[in-house]
């Protein structure tokens, strides 16, 4: 047993890594939002005619500010995941949390080989993404 769960009771244990659960995943709830906040904010600036000559570059790079934010955003949900898991869980919490981190994860890695890839076309110049075939893009 932990030296915190030996000092308090296991119903206080609970509220108290409740607490700590909601204030972890808030904190990564937060961090996405800021992050989506910052990238529609870039979006517009970079649409105002004038600004810029190379829109493709721009979107490339608020992608991966964009991503950036959603990996450590991620990251903190599935810290209030594992949090979750610390007290006495049923086995089908257990499961539900499996689930949930696993998703979280396969995301994450996603998310981060997806930044890898557009930082490493951006510091090659290479100003289109790999993933606009048809021309889509502004």
């Amino acid at each position: 047993m932990t030296p915190l769960a030996e000092a308090l009771p296991e119903s206080t244990l609970h509220d108290v890594i409740g607490l700590l659960v909601r204030l972890v995943e808030s904190a990564g709830a937060l961090i996405i939002f800021t992050g989506a906040v910052w990238a529609f904010a870039q979006v517009v600036r970079a649409g105002v005619p004038g600004r810029s000559r190379d829109r493709a570059a721009d979107f490339n790079r608020i992608r991966l500010g964009l991503g950036r934010f959603l990996v450590l955003g991620l990251e903190f949900q599935l810290a209030g995941d594992v949090l979750r898991t610390t007290v006495a869980p049923s086995f089908a919490e257990i499961g539900q949390m499996a689930a949930i981190a696993a998703i979280r994860t396969a995301l994450n890695y996603f998310l981060g080989r997806e930044i890898a890839q557009e930082k490493a076309e951006i510091e090659r110049g290479e100003t289109a993404p790999a993933h606009d075939t048809k021309g889509l893009l502004p």
